[in-house]
């Protein structure tokens, strides 16, 4: 069984263990993803948020999900691009295995990610998406607690640059 999907659509409506928010350093809502899932969460998410008092690019923090219909929601800081020179291919690998090793400590077995930082953040898609996916499946390697991770796509762009990348080989 292939432990990663694809999916395309809105991830506040996925019915998984966790999602996985493509938030910004404050954590308090924003735009794209982040803003869509505050928004469907409703304001105890808000709430939580706040007594976390931020979180550094390519960490991530946990919370309850509340109106969402998966249980929890990790909160991930992507890098903004700025060129590729000051260490962003990395930090957006972390972003990804904080995320699995948090998910992993809370015992989630499904887990669906955004397309961090490719938003308002410019991190290119292409590049984005080969992270993402090394990133999933060099941690699956050596770890079977999990029983799907899913990309979640929003739109035709994404969806494609993933379907080419995951019918590839390692």
């Amino acid at each position: 069984m292939n432990r990663i999907q694809l999916y395309q659509g809105d991830i506040t409506e996925m019915h998984v263990d966790a999602i996985v928010n493509a938030a910004n350093k404050n954590l308090l809502g924003g735009g794209g993803v982040d803003g869509a899932i505050h928004r469907v969460a409703g304001p105890k998410l808000l709430e939580e948020c706040t007594k976390l008092k931020g979180c550094e690019t390519g960490q991530a923090k946990i919370t309850l999900a509340y109106r969402l219909p998966c249980r929890f929601v990790i909160h991930t800081v992507g890098p903004v691009w700025h060129g590729g020179e000051i260490g962003e291919p990395k930090q957006l690998a972390s972003a990804y295995q904080s995320s699995l090793k948090l998910a992993k400590e809370h015992q989630l077995k499904t887990v669906a990610f955004p397309n961090i930082s490719t938003g308002v953040y410019a991190f290119p898609k292409q590049l984005a998406a080969e992270i993402a996916i090394g990133t999933v499946r060099n941690f699956l390697k050596d770890d079977d607690s999990f029983e799907e991770i899913t990309f979640c796509v929003y739109d035709d762009e994404n969806y494609e640059i993933y379907e080419k990348l995951l019918t590839q080989k390692d």
